[in-house]
Protein backbone atom coordinates (compact mmCIF):
# COMPACT_ATOMS: atom_id res chain seq x y z
CA UNK A 1 0.00 0.00 0.00
CA UNK A 2 1.03 3.58 -0.55
CA UNK A 3 2.24 5.68 2.36
CA UNK A 4 -0.99 7.46 3.30
CA UNK A 5 -1.99 9.24 6.49
CA UNK A 6 -2.61 7.37 9.73
CA UNK A 7 -6.19 8.68 9.68
CA UNK A 8 -6.79 7.05 6.31
CA UNK A 9 -5.54 3.67 7.55
CA UNK A 10 -7.50 3.92 10.79
CA UNK A 11 -10.68 4.74 8.90
CA UNK A 12 -10.13 1.76 6.59
CA UNK A 13 -9.41 -0.58 9.52
CA UNK A 14 -12.55 0.52 11.34
CA UNK A 15 -14.52 -0.15 8.12
CA UNK A 16 -13.26 -3.74 8.20
CA UNK A 17 -10.10 -3.66 6.08
CA UNK A 18 -7.85 -5.02 8.83
CA UNK A 19 -5.01 -5.53 6.34
CA UNK A 20 -4.36 -1.77 6.61
CA UNK A 21 -3.12 -2.32 10.14
CA UNK A 22 0.05 -3.78 8.60
CA UNK A 23 0.88 -0.30 7.27
CA UNK A 24 0.70 1.15 10.77
CA UNK A 25 2.75 -1.76 12.07
CA UNK A 26 5.43 -1.12 9.45
CA UNK A 27 5.46 2.58 10.17
CA UNK A 28 5.76 2.42 13.97
CA UNK A 29 7.10 -0.99 15.01
CA UNK A 30 10.81 -0.11 14.83
CA UNK A 31 10.60 3.13 16.83
CA UNK A 32 8.23 1.64 19.41
CA UNK A 33 10.46 -1.40 19.85
CA UNK A 34 13.48 0.87 20.38
CA UNK A 35 11.69 2.92 23.01
CA UNK A 36 10.35 -0.14 24.82
CA UNK A 37 13.73 -1.87 24.67
CA UNK A 38 15.43 1.13 26.21
CA UNK A 39 12.88 1.20 29.01
CA UNK A 40 12.81 -2.51 29.85
CA UNK A 41 16.39 -3.34 28.87
CA UNK A 42 15.64 -6.82 27.59
CA UNK A 43 15.21 -7.72 23.91
CA UNK A 44 12.77 -10.58 24.45
CA UNK A 45 10.60 -8.54 26.80
CA UNK A 46 10.70 -5.61 24.36
CA UNK A 47 9.63 -7.82 21.45
CA UNK A 48 6.76 -9.24 23.47
CA UNK A 49 5.70 -5.82 24.74
CA UNK A 50 5.83 -4.35 21.23
CA UNK A 51 3.47 -7.08 20.06
CA UNK A 52 1.23 -6.46 23.06
CA UNK A 53 1.17 -2.72 22.36
CA UNK A 54 0.02 -3.30 18.79
CA UNK A 55 -2.56 -5.85 19.92
CA UNK A 56 -3.94 -3.40 22.46
CA UNK A 57 -3.92 -0.59 19.90
CA UNK A 58 -5.78 -2.77 17.40
CA UNK A 59 -8.33 -3.85 19.99
CA UNK A 60 -8.88 -0.28 21.20
CA UNK A 61 -8.63 1.48 17.84
CA UNK A 62 -12.26 2.57 18.08
CA UNK A 63 -11.37 4.52 21.23
CA UNK A 64 -8.87 6.62 19.26
CA UNK A 65 -11.07 9.57 18.45
CA UNK A 66 -8.66 11.36 16.17
CA UNK A 67 -8.42 14.44 18.40
CA UNK A 68 -4.68 14.03 18.76
CA UNK A 69 -1.83 12.50 16.87
CA UNK A 70 -2.09 8.74 16.38
CA UNK A 71 1.62 8.26 17.03
CA UNK A 72 1.29 9.96 20.43
CA UNK A 73 -1.68 7.72 21.27
CA UNK A 74 0.41 4.69 20.32
CA UNK A 75 3.44 5.95 22.27
CA UNK A 76 1.21 6.48 25.30
CA UNK A 77 0.14 2.84 25.17
CA UNK A 78 3.79 1.75 24.79
CA UNK A 79 4.93 4.05 27.61
CA UNK A 80 2.26 2.83 30.05
CA UNK A 81 2.74 -0.85 29.23
CA UNK A 82 6.54 -0.57 29.48
CA UNK A 83 6.48 1.24 32.81
CA UNK A 84 3.99 -1.31 34.14
CA UNK A 85 6.23 -4.17 32.98
CA UNK A 86 9.28 -2.60 34.60
CA UNK A 87 7.43 -2.10 37.85
CA UNK A 88 6.21 -5.68 37.82
CA UNK A 89 9.66 -7.10 37.20
CA UNK A 90 11.49 -4.36 39.08
CA UNK A 91 13.95 -4.03 36.23
CA UNK A 92 16.28 -1.13 36.89
CA UNK A 93 18.68 -1.12 33.97
CA UNK A 94 18.83 0.20 30.43
CA UNK A 95 20.87 -0.69 27.38
CA UNK A 96 21.74 2.39 25.36
CA UNK A 97 24.03 1.01 22.66
CA UNK A 98 23.96 4.02 20.37
CA UNK A 99 22.06 6.53 22.51
CA UNK A 100 23.54 9.98 22.93
CA UNK A 101 21.92 13.05 24.39
CA UNK A 102 22.19 15.38 21.44
CA UNK A 103 21.27 18.42 23.48
CA UNK A 104 23.35 17.62 26.56
CA UNK A 105 25.27 20.52 28.00
CA UNK A 106 28.99 20.78 27.34
CA UNK A 107 29.58 20.46 31.08
CA UNK A 108 28.00 17.01 30.96
CA UNK A 109 29.85 15.82 27.89
CA UNK A 110 33.18 17.63 27.45
CA UNK A 111 34.75 15.82 24.57
CA UNK A 112 37.49 16.28 22.11
CA UNK A 113 36.55 15.12 18.64
CA UNK A 114 39.99 13.57 18.33
CA UNK A 115 39.91 11.65 21.59
CA UNK A 116 37.85 8.50 20.98
CA UNK A 117 38.87 6.96 24.30
CA UNK A 118 37.46 9.98 26.10
CA UNK A 119 34.33 9.72 23.97
CA UNK A 120 33.81 6.07 24.95
CA UNK A 121 34.43 6.88 28.59
CA UNK A 122 31.86 9.67 28.45
CA UNK A 123 29.34 7.32 26.87
CA UNK A 124 30.02 4.86 29.70
CA UNK A 125 29.37 7.65 32.22
CA UNK A 126 26.16 8.54 30.43
CA UNK A 127 25.08 4.89 30.35
CA UNK A 128 25.78 4.51 34.08
CA UNK A 129 23.86 7.71 34.78
CA UNK A 130 20.87 6.54 32.75
CA UNK A 131 21.02 3.14 34.45
CA UNK A 132 20.82 4.89 37.81
CA UNK A 133 17.57 6.63 36.88
CA UNK A 134 14.17 5.16 37.73
CA UNK A 135 12.37 3.69 34.70
CA UNK A 136 9.86 6.58 34.59
CA UNK A 137 12.65 9.13 34.33
CA UNK A 138 14.51 7.09 31.69
CA UNK A 139 11.34 6.91 29.62
CA UNK A 140 10.79 10.67 29.77
CA UNK A 141 14.36 11.53 28.81
CA UNK A 142 14.30 8.96 25.98
CA UNK A 143 11.03 10.32 24.63
CA UNK A 144 12.52 13.81 24.56
CA UNK A 145 16.02 13.13 23.24
CA UNK A 146 15.82 9.84 21.36
CA UNK A 147 12.27 9.98 20.00
CA UNK A 148 12.25 13.75 19.49
CA UNK A 149 8.91 14.26 21.21
CA UNK A 150 8.15 17.80 22.38
CA UNK A 151 7.02 18.71 25.90
CA UNK A 152 3.32 18.68 25.02
CA UNK A 153 3.59 15.27 23.38
CA UNK A 154 5.48 13.83 26.35
CA UNK A 155 2.87 15.25 28.71
CA UNK A 156 0.15 13.60 26.66
CA UNK A 157 2.01 10.28 26.50
CA UNK A 158 2.96 10.18 30.19
CA UNK A 159 -0.23 11.65 31.61
CA UNK A 160 1.70 14.48 33.28
CA UNK A 161 0.89 18.16 32.95
CA UNK A 162 3.03 20.24 30.63
CA UNK A 163 4.46 22.14 33.60
CA UNK A 164 5.22 18.93 35.48
CA UNK A 165 6.87 17.46 32.37
CA UNK A 166 9.16 20.49 32.07
CA UNK A 167 10.08 20.30 35.74
CA UNK A 168 10.72 16.55 35.62
CA UNK A 169 12.91 16.85 32.50
CA UNK A 170 14.88 19.65 34.15
CA UNK A 171 15.39 17.57 37.30
CA UNK A 172 16.34 14.49 35.28
CA UNK A 173 18.96 16.47 33.33
CA UNK A 174 20.31 17.86 36.59
CA UNK A 175 20.41 14.38 38.12
CA UNK A 176 22.18 13.01 35.04
CA UNK A 177 24.74 15.80 35.30
CA UNK A 178 25.38 15.04 38.97
CA UNK A 179 25.81 11.32 38.33
CA UNK A 180 28.13 11.96 35.39
CA UNK A 181 30.14 14.40 37.51
CA UNK A 182 30.51 11.71 40.19
CA UNK A 183 31.66 9.20 37.57
CA UNK A 184 34.14 11.70 36.15
CA UNK A 185 35.59 12.39 39.58
CA UNK A 186 36.48 8.69 39.91
CA UNK A 187 38.78 9.02 36.89
CA UNK A 188 40.37 12.37 37.78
Amino acid sequence: MRNLSDTYYIHRILEGDTSCFACLLDKYSHSLFNLIYRIVGNKEDAEELTEDVFMKAFQQLESFEGRGDFSNWLYKIAYNMSITAVRKKKIEFLAIDDFQLTNASSDMLDESADDTAAHHRQLEWLEKALNALPADDRALILLFYKEGKNIEEIASISGLTVANTKVKLHRIRKKLGEIIHEEKSKYL
